[in-house]
């Protein structure tokens, strides 16, 4: 592994540049009492320069797309870079350009930087891909993407008329989840999508607590003066083609994650790391949250 400086941004397949960290939102807006935390979190994270912001229409059915909608207000729309994401059994023609619709009014913007399909479900990928063109013909999303898609489901889009136009793949990917370095990232690389990562801190407490428990990670914490949090961000930033969208609510987590970008950890210290916590050798089927 290469350990330069971590770049600040990812070029999707037309030259867009997006930032590679942004803010990741799943279950934010769904306690009123937490709501305006949660606001200010999001606009914290866009003056550190995370304006890369991921809902979806899912996310507390509609909640998050809200809150998000208020934390951006106060921001011109051109600096800002807004991704959301459709239900499978949305993304046919009946029901797509309603719920596509439905978020930007949620969000109270009139475009989407991103708009992805969720996940794959019963409806033709070709209808899918057929309607996400056509958004992008009618100026409602600049580009669309896909979520929980393996290299398979990417090879078979590839096949699809139009489906060549998918800007991203967005994926469970973290420290102690490397599956898709096998051959995931190398075809996506090869074909010039870039990767969102989602909980790139681990999905889950148990996870997160496993990593922190080690005595590696606690060592080169305590050596770097960072927490394992920063390490974990770090891990995921560093990887070439790759986007992470941390959730953060409170004001202390956004400025750490912020602050990943002024970290520098050495080669034979990321060594070490990278041989506790291995990529397989061997196809790994996607992990889906």
């Amino acid at each position: 592994m290469n350990h330069k400086k971590i770049t600040k941004e990812v070029l999707l397949p037309d030259g867009t540049k997006l930032p590679k960290l942004g803010q990741g939102t799943w279950y934010m807006g769904e306690k009123s009492r937490l709501w305006q935390q949660e606001v200010k979190a999001l606009a914290m994270g866009i003056e550190w320069g995370m304006t890369l912001i991921d809902t979806a229409e899912m996310y507390g059915d509609g909640a998050a797309e809200e809150l998000v909608g208020e934390a951006i207000k106060p921001y011109p729309r051109e600096t800002l870079h807004i991704v959301s994401k459709v239900y499978p059994h949305h993304a046919g023609r009946k029901n797509i350009f309603k719920s596509c619709e439905a978020s930007l009014r949620r969000l109270g913007i009139d475009y989407l930087d991103l708009y992805l399909l969720h996940w794959r479900g019963n409806i033709p990928l070709a209808e899918t891909v057929e309607c996400m063109n056509e958004l992008v013909a009618q100026g409602k999303i600049n580009h669309w993407g896909v979520s929980n898609f393996d290299t398979e489901d990417m090879k078979e889009l590839w096949q699809i008329p139009g489906g060549d136009s998918c800007s991203t793949n967005q994926v469970l990917y973290h420290l102690n989840s490397r599956g898709t370095e096998y051959d995931l990232q190398p075809w996506l690389k090869a074909h010039q999508v870039p990767m969102m990562a989602y909980c790139p801190m681990a999905h889950n407490l148990s996870t997160r607590q496993k990593i922190a428990r080690s005595p590696l990670v606690q060592e080169i914490a305590q050596n770097y003066g960072i927490t394992v949090e920063q390490i974990l961000l770090y891990f995921v930033l560093q990887q070439e083609n790759v986007i992470a969208i941390p959730k953060a609510s409170q004001l202390n987590h956004v400025k750490d994650n912020a602050q990943v970008y002024n970290i520098s950890i050495d080669e034979e210290d990321w060594h070490r790391i990278d041989s506790a916590f291995p990529a397989p050798q061997q196809k790994t089927y996607l992990n889906i949250l």
